[in-house]
């Protein structure tokens, strides 16, 4: 392995794998070939996001299924602007996420809100105006911050 380390699939864990993938088909994900009855990927801006039967994905792990509150796990979606948050986070409600925390102004300096999927995984919408974004949405940190 050379370069900087990556990921390039994260695989949730859910209840309703066909109920999941509607959710995230209607926040942008697009569903793959790469797909089955048991499985979903779908393609995103940077990475592919898996579906896959809690149950199931605990056994692939060989750990037990225990449910969970707080994860200590968030994932993210930076977006150019406030508004774009604003947009994103109207449409997770309207799929059936739940209202974590409201887009506001953030102690840091940004602006961000949470969400929750279906299966209660934690989602942070954000705008982070010290952060460099290429053209295409791509955050790369290396080359520095700035808007």
């Amino acid at each position: 392995m050379s370069g900087l380390a990556g990921i390039s699939l994260v695989t949730l864990g859910v209840t309703d794998i066909a109920a999941s993938t509607g959710f995230y088909e209607a926040l942008g994900w697009k569903n793959t070939p790469a797909s089955q009855d048991a499985v979903t990927f779908l393609q995103g801006h940077n990475v592919v996001l898996g579906l896959f039967g809690r149950g199931a994905l605990a056994e692939d792990a060989h750990i037990e299924d225990m449910p969970t509150g707080f994860s200590a796990v968030s994932l993210a979606v930076n977006l150019s602007s406030e508004e774009a948050v604003d947009d994103y986070f109207a449409r997770a409600l309207a799929a059936g996420a739940s209202e974590k925390k409201k887009p506001q102004k953030v102690f840091w300096g940004g602006y961000s809100g949470y969400f929750a999927d279906p299966d209660g995984h934690l989602w942070e919408l954000a705008h982070n105006p010290f952060f460099a974004m290429d053209e295409n949405g791509k955050l790369d940190l290396l080359k520095g911050t700035g808007t």
